[in-house]
């Protein structure tokens, strides 16, 4: 099959085009990357024989063996070049470490999160923006990785990755349980109403309703995200960061609702690991499970055979206002100074190509880049027209420092119920954070 696009070969001499490198230098975040990254040193192999080595900073560590394999897969029909895949445990501290020694990989794997936006607000990254590819992707998606770039300038919010996969938070019905009790886990609820009248039907019936794992806090930032994509615009962060809104006028909405949800309808004990959770909602203990589609395999693991769907949570009683939290989940991008960009540039058209993107979905049960969105799991096809009609928006806490301790503050929240609490909290850490931020 054909890739999807395909790109222009441009050389430097090539009339209007502006290289990356014309943006350096600048800072980059953060005082451990704070110095010039000189020049043009990305390519660590250098040609042999008519050979050049690519260098491949790959982040996902779930998906590193696919990776691989595409790599290798590419090099047979591309002999003159070669891939060293570099998968990495620890991206960022990584990929951090080697710009300030002057390493900057050729091609790039990278989690569409608040660490992408500060680094490609730096420079480090080609800039895709005016590429032709950007006509077959997914407009949403493109969106979310614009708004990403930690600029106050508007000219500034360009497309320096391209969206390569995408995952939703939500939550995941088991199908058994809700025809059991005669609801349609293919036309969930659209509005809060409806969503709580559910949960109180398995409570009725002696179902529990939602599976917690409040034991690891983090598990929360899933219902935080998928209730806040409905209720707070990603504008209203940028008010947030210029001090003219506080976390008590944008948060207490999505407070109030997390409480009522994890004081009302989890099991008996919520305290228990996201490992723990995923078995139990497996073995058919709860109707409902409130995390991402990242979830959705390690259910299968234990139980492949289960009827599974994925649903937006809804936050209001105006279902036209429902919006779907999704992420870029993985980014693709070039090395800003890389001397091997035609490369370079065959190996992202090779990963580009729609039965590659095809085939990663298939793998790692997420959503892909196009404009004709593709699923790898049919779990996930219910949210599709949420991506067809690209009311997507990004996670809440991609716009904040990691950090912020939000999922300790969660845990607290919902624990204790103190929704002010909670809300002061944020805010002290998010003005400890930007008191410390000299850009």
């Amino acid at each position: 099959m054909q890739p999807v696009f395909r790109t222009m070969r441009w050389s430097a001499a090539e009339p209007g085009r502006q290289h990356p490198a014309s943006r350096w230098p600048r800072r980059l975040a953060g005082a451990a990357v704070a110095v010039a990254l000189g020049a043009s040193l990305a390519g660590c192999g250098a040609a042999d024989a008519g050979t050049v080595t690519i260098d491949f900073f790959q982040y996902k560590t779930e998906a590193s063996d696919w990776f691989t394999q595409k790599a290798r897969e590419f090099e047979e029909t591309h002999p003159n070049i070669k891939i060293t895949v570099n998968n990495s445990p620890n991206a960022v501290t990584d990929l951090r470490t080697r710009l300030v020694k002057d390493r900057e990989p050729d091609v790039i794997t990278i989690n569409g999160d608040i660490n992408y936006g500060l680094l490609a607000e730096a420079g480090v990254f080609h800039d895709f923006t005016d590429d032709p590819i950007v006509d077959e992707l997914n407009e949403g998606m493109v969106n979310i990785a614009k708004n990403l770039v930690q600029t106050d300038d508007p000219d500034g919010k360009r497309l320096y990755a391209i969206p390569y996969a995408g995952n939703a938070s939500g939550y995941i019905i088991n199908v058994e349980l809700w025809e059991s009790v005669g609801l349609d886990p293919y036309n969930p609820p659209t509005t809060w109403s409806e969503y709580l009248d559910a949960l109180q039907t398995f409570k009725d019936a002696g179902i529990t309703p939602v599976e917690a794992s409040m034991a690891e806090a983090w598990t929360l930032q899933a219902p935080l995200s998928s209730l806040n994509s409905t209720l707070v615009p990603e504008s209203e962060y940028q008010n947030i960061k210029d001090g003219t809104k506080t976390f008590g006028d944008l948060w207490r909405p999505v407070s109030e609702k997390l409480v009522e949800i994890f004081q009302n309808y989890t099991q008996t004990n919520p305290s228990v690991t996201y490992q723990q959770a995923t078995q139990d909602f497996a073995n058919g203990k709860a109707a409902t499970l409130p995390l991402g589609t990242y979830a959705i395999p390690q259910v299968r693991l234990i139980n492949p055979d289960m009827e599974l769907v994925f649903a937006q949570m809804p936050a209001t009683d105006d279902a036209d206002e429902q919006k779907l939290t999704a992420g870029d989940d993985v980014m693709l991008t070039i090395g800003a100074h890389t001397d091997h960009y035609d490369e370079a540039r065959e190996f992202v058209d090779f990963l580009m190509e729609e039965k590659t993107l095809e085939d990663y979905c298939d793998a790692q049960s997420a959503f892909g880049p196009l404009k004709e969105t593709y699923v790898g799991e049919p779990a996930l096809e219910t949210v599709l027209p949420f991506f067809e009609e690209n009311r997507i928006t990004d996670f809440c806490d991609h716009y904040m420092s990691s950090s912020i301790n939000i999922a300790g503050f969660l845990q607290t929240l919902v624990n204790t119920g103190n929704v002010d609490q909670f809300l002061n909290s944020m805010q002290t850490e998010y003005d400890k954070v930007q008191a410390r931020n000299f850009r």
